[in-house]
């Protein structure tokens, strides 16, 4: 199953961490793309679902093994590139720095060409093997980079100039390996002009040594709290949406639909990661309080190197929310905490509303998880998304009906026109909606925008002046990316769905792009609506 798949319409319900010197260590998830090729299983019938399982499990032991090697340390220290440090208050955040005040740099541009690096986990990895595995559109990024860079520069290049691209491979579990690399790519040579990552495989502190240490300008789609653009400023850009506007968008929602306020008893589980804990103080409780609402919050452990911690804290809040009457629950939760959570509420047989999102990948973990292990727990369930919608599987049917949407029917075309064949591994010669393919695609045309907009004088400050006059530019993430001097991250809207497990097949879910019943899918429950500003 893709991320977001049926595109039916119904009513809604009603109305329609360690401490560390700094502070508190997060340590960012950098095997994401594993979470990304497991939930692109979910294209398969039923039973493939119980894979789901032993996929969680592989995600959650990668983690293990990271957090094992990254060593400590501030964003962009020569300690740890892996490890992210956020201040222990928001107050001691320093502002965003304006785009006017960039570096006027012109390394990593000559007269004919652009250097741009393409960082790329590793297909001998560990990491890069599931990807394959669960996925073999994982092992065509090389061929897609080239096809839409050679794109470019057969029309001519950016005002003259031809994208050298400089496609990396690289470890996810080797935080040493990254920082050298960042050094390499913003000191050395050959010196780079912008750092591309289509899929999110470049994240945490490793954006910040690119941005906030090394001055070059980033485009990516690892997303995280406003903090982290604040610090990279002005060179960090996401095509993923900030964390604030999505919660904002979860209470908008949530009082529209009788979730929240209504004399409902609401609730919030969140783990003791700092950025969740940040995410909590400075946006998803402000925007509660506007609301009137006081939740009741319970912390969950997400040390995963402490799981019976998390297992505990699980069942306790879950009594907690239970004895209290909780009717509407808000995660805040990554996958080795939600899951244990989750587990809870089904052993004690406590199932409230939740109001998941594309926080932590909420929205999409759930997707994953039903109909085993969490049936009860995740079935129905509502959340918002800025994600795309579409099938992604039959280029032939109109976007309607699950087919691409324009953007990523542009990418297929491109695509199509040099591998009119079937990859290796795949049953036909569709790409998928938000697939590796498509996603560097968008990332690299949505640079070529912004180095063309910058003119003939392609400097750091040009280009991400560039950057913020895109306007309603056609996403392959989410539908539009939309930028300022003040937003660095593209999505503009969000769509409420509904989790669904269709099992027996039911219309609700569009056939898979094989004609046959999907197992779980997406249902459309209100109609997208602008994100708010966060």
């Amino acid at each position: 199953m893709d991320r977001g798949q049926c595109m039916n319409e119904k009513e809604s319900d009603g109305i329609v961490t360690t401490p560390g010197s700094a502070g508190w260590i997060r340590r960012p998830n950098p095997l994401r793309p594993l979470g990304r090729s497991w939930r692109r299983l979910r294209r398969r019938p039923a039973v493939m679902q119980v894979r789901t399982v032993l996929l969680v499990v592989a995600v959650i032991v990668g983690l293990i093994i990271w957090l094992t090697l990254a060593p400590s340390g501030t964003p962009g220290s020569p300690e740890g590139a892996g490890a992210a440090v956020l201040p222990v208050s928001a107050s001691s955040t320093p502002a965003p720095t304006p785009v006017s005040q960039a570096s006027t740099s012109t390394r990593g541009v000559t007269a004919k060409a652009i250097n741009v690096v393409f960082p790329v986990i590793s297909l001998s990895s560990v990491s890069g093997q599931f990807d394959i595995s669960s996925d073999p559109e994982f092992a065509q990024q090389d061929n897609a980079i080239h096809v839409y860079v050679n794109q470019i520069n057969h029309g001519g290049g950016i005002n003259g100039r031809k994208i050298n691209p400089i496609i990396v491979p690289f470890d996810p579990t080797n935080t040493t390996e990254q920082r050298a690399l960042c050094k390499q790519w913003t000191e050395g040579n050959p010196p780079a002009f912008a750092v591309l990552d289509g899929i999110g495989a470049w994240v945490g502190d490793n954006q910040l040594c690119i941005t906030q240490e090394g001055h070059t300008p980033m485009i990516g789609a690892w997303s995280t709290i406003t903090q982290w653009t604040n610090l990279g400023s002005p060179y960090l850009w996401w095509t993923g949406a900030d964390d604030a506007p999505v919660l904002a968008a979860v209470v908008d929602w949530g009082l529209s639909s009788g979730r929240l306020g209504h004399g409902k008893k609401v609730g919030v589980v969140v783990s003791d990661q700092a950025s969740d804990q940040e995410a909590l103080n400075d946006d998803l409780l402000p925007d509660l309080k506007k609301a009137g609402i006081a939740p009741e919050v319970e912390t969950i452990s997400a040390d995963l190197g402490e799981t019976s911690s998390t297992d505990s804290d699980a069942t306790l809040a879950v009594e907690r929310l239970k004895a209290a009457g909780i009717q509407s629950v808000i995660p805040l939760l990554p996958v080795n905490a939600l899951e244990p959570y989750l587990g809870a509420e089904t052993s004690q047989k406590f199932f409230p509303q939740l109001l998941l999102s594309d926080y932590q990948a909420g929205i999409d973990t759930a997707l994953g998880l039903i109909p085993v292990p969490y049936e009860q727990a995740l079935n129905g369930q509502e959340g918002v998304t800025t994600e795309l919608l579409g099938m992604g599987g039959n280029p032939s049917k109109p976007e309607s009906e699950g087919g691409y949407d324009p953007a990523v029917a542009s990418c297929y075309a491109t695509w199509h026109t040099t591998y009119p064949n079937p990859y290796k591994g795949a049953t036909n010669d569709y790409i998928e909606e938000q697939g590796p393919i498509a996603e560097w695609c968008g990332v690299i045309r949505l640079f070529a925008q912004a180095a063309t907009k910058a003119g003939k004088d392609l400097n750091r400050r040009t280009f991400v002046e560039g950057m913020a006059s895109i306007k309603n530019f056609a996403g392959t993430l989410t539908p539009t990316w939309t930028f300022g001097p003040h937003k660095m991250y593209g999505p503009t809207s969000y769509t409420v769905v509904e989790v669904h497990n269709n099992v027996p097949p039911s219309s609700q879910c569009i056939l898979a792009p094989n004609g046959k019943p999907q197992g779980t899918c997406w249902v459309v429950v209100q109609k997208s609506k602008p994100l708010p500003s966060g």
